[in-house]
This record gives structure tokens, sequence and C-alpha cells, in this order.
């Protein structure tokens, strides 16, 4: 996440790719901007979450894995506070 191998222009276009994903495998009701948003702060905190591990992510499929990891954990968050 922190070098300059996704543009942001292809951050928008995966992160909503890997929301849409992580939407569809959680069976949750988002829509596009949801999607968007939940893949790129997912793939952020997932880039977190595994820079303790020593796990490191590069390029857009690594941005996917992430973005994807990272929007289903945000989704399991949302329907925990909710309940």
């Amino acid at each position: 996440m922190e070098d300059a191998s996704v543009g942001w222009i292809a951050a928008i276009i995966i992160g909503g790719l890997a929301g849409w994903i992580a939407s569809n495998f959680m069976k949750s009701d988002t829509g596009i901007f949801a999607n968007i948003i939940l893949g790129i702060i997912g793939a952020a905190i997932a880039s977190f979450l595994f820079g303790f591990l020593g796990v490191s992510f590069g390029g857009w499929l690594g941005y996917l894995i992430a973005g994807l990891i990272g929007a289903c954990i945000l989704i399991w968050l949302g329907r925990a506070v909710r309940r």
C-alpha cells in the first residue's frame, strides 16, 4: 500500500472489485460506492494487520487480496456492532 505500484484510479477500480467480491462472499447488500470504500479501506486495514505478521502485498493482485480480506473484516465488524 505504501509504494506507488498501484495508482489512485487503479486503487478505486480494484477496491470496488474487492468490495464487490467481499459483499457477495459475505452476503451483504451494499452499493457500488460502499463497495469501493470497503475495498480501499479494507486493503489498508489488511495491509496494516498483515504487516505485524511480516506479510506484505504488492501490485494489483496483492491489493485485491488485501482489499478482499479487509472488506470481509469490515463487514463482519459492522454486523457485530449492529447486534
